[in-house]
C-alpha cells in the first residue's frame, strides 16, 4: 500500500480529469501521480490526451514519459515506480494526488497487491498443451490445482486459464490466493473523488475530442513514431487511436472511418472504466455536466482537503 495517505481523482476518459486535477493539486499543494497506462509512453502525447508541457510545468507530474513505445511496461513496474514517487513526494512534505482512469493502476498504487512473475517458457508450454489437448483439458487441470480460480474463469478462456496455471507453477501458490486482495477495499489510507458524467454528455465529449485529435496532430505523431521504427509494444499497441491512425496513413482506412472506430473504442473504454470504479466503495462521486470535471473541482477539493493531515 502507499506509504502515506493518498488522495485520488478518478473517472472515465474525456471526463475532464486533467483540468480538474491541476486546480485541485494547486489548492492542496499536491503533486500529480498519473494513473494512466498509456501516458507512460514517450512520444505518445496526442492520442493519449497527455498533460501538456505547460501543464506539467505548472504542477509536477510523475509516471508520465517513463517508457519508450516499443518497451513492455507492466502494472508491476508501474506499482514500483508509483509507490516510489509517492514516498519521495511525502519526504519533501508535499501530498500526492493520484489522477487518471486506469483502474488497475489505481488499485496497484493504493492497495496491497502482489503481481506474480511470468515465465515465458512455462506459458508457451501451457499454450502448446491447450492446442494439442484442447482448452477443456487445460481447464480440468486448473480445476484440480485451484478450484476457486477455476470457478471464476470461463472454461473456454484459454488466456486466463494459462495465466492461472503459470502462476501456480512459477510461485508454488494457487492463483486464487493472489486474487484475494481484490475483494478488499481498505479506506484508511485512501480518499478518492470520482467524476460522474451523464452518458450522452460523455459521448459528445469523446467524439469532439477524437475528431480534434485526428484533425490536429495525431496523424503526424503516429507518422513520426512509424518513421523512427518505434513499432508499439504489445502493451502500447492497446492505445486507442494509434492503430486507426496507422491504418489511415497506410491507405487502408478512410479518415472518417478511423475517427468513427476510435470514438467507438473510446466509448467502450469509458464504460469499462465506469464499471470498474463503481465497484470501489471508497470513491465518492461528483456529478459533472457538459464542461466536465472542472465544474465540480471546488466540491472535490473540499472533499479531499483535510484527509491525512493536508
Amino acid at each position: 500500500m502507499a506509504t502515506s495517505p493518498l488522495l485520488a481523482l478518478v473517472g472515465p476518459t474525456a471526463s475532464g480529469k486533467t483540468d480538474a486535477s491541476l486546480v485541485i493539486a494547486e489548492r492542496l499543494d499536491a503533486e500529480i501521480v498519473s494513473v494512466d497506462s498509456m501516458t507512460v509512453y514517450r512520444g505518445m502525447d496526442v492520442g493519449t490526451a497527455k498533460p501538456s508541457a505547460e501543464e506539467r510545468s505548472r504542477i509536477p507530474h510523475h509516471l508520465v514519459d517513463v517508457a519508450d513505445p516499443d518497451e513492455e511496461f507492466s502494472v508491476a513496474r508501474y506499482q514500483e515506480l508509483a509507490r516510489a514517487a509517492v514516498a519521495e513526494i511525502a519526504a519533501r512534505g508535499r501530498r500526492a494526488l493520484a489522477a487518471g482512469g486506469t483502474g488497475l493502476y489505481f488499485r496497484a498504487l493504493a492497495d496491497e497487491f502482489e503481481f506474480p512473475a511470468t515465465d515465458p517458457a512455462t506459458r508457451r508450454a501451457l499454450e502448446d498443451q491447450a492446442e494439442r489437448e484442447g482448452p477443456e483439458a487445460l481447464y480440468r487441470q486448473l480445476e484440480a490445482v485451484d478450484p476457486r480460480a477455476a470457478g471464476k474463469i470461463e472454461p473456454g478462456n484459454v488466456r486466463r486459464t494459462v495465466r492461472a496455471l503459470e502462476v501456480a507453477s512459477v510461485t508454488g501458490r494457487r492463483f486464487s490466493t493472489f486474487a484475494e486482495a481484490w475483494e478488499r477495499y481498505p479506506g484508511e489510507h485512501v480518499r478518492a473523488a470520482g467524476v460522474a458524467i451523464p452518458p450522452d454528455v460523455l459521448r459528445d465529449r469523446i467524439e469532439r475530442r477524437v475528431r480534434a485529435q485526428f484533425e490536429g496532430a495525431l496523424l503526424d505523431e503516429v507518422r513520426t513514431l512509424l518513421d523512427r521504427g518505434l513499432g508499439p509494444s504489445l502493451t502500447a499497441r492497446q492505445a486507442i487511436g494509434y492503430a486507426e491512425a496507422a491504418l489511415h496513413l497506410d491507405g487502408r482506412m478512410p479518415l472518417e472511418d478511423a475517427i468513427a472506430r476510435t470514438s467507438k473504442r473510446t466509448r467502450a473504454l469509458a464504460r469499462r472504466q465506469i464499471a470498474w470504479f463503481r465497484r470501489d466503495p471508497r470513491i465518492h462521486w461528483f456529478e459533472a455536466g457538459p464542461t466536465g470535471a472542472i465544474e465540480v473541482a471546488d466540491e472535490m477539493t473540499e472533499y479531499l482537503r483535510g484527509f491525512g493531515g493536508s
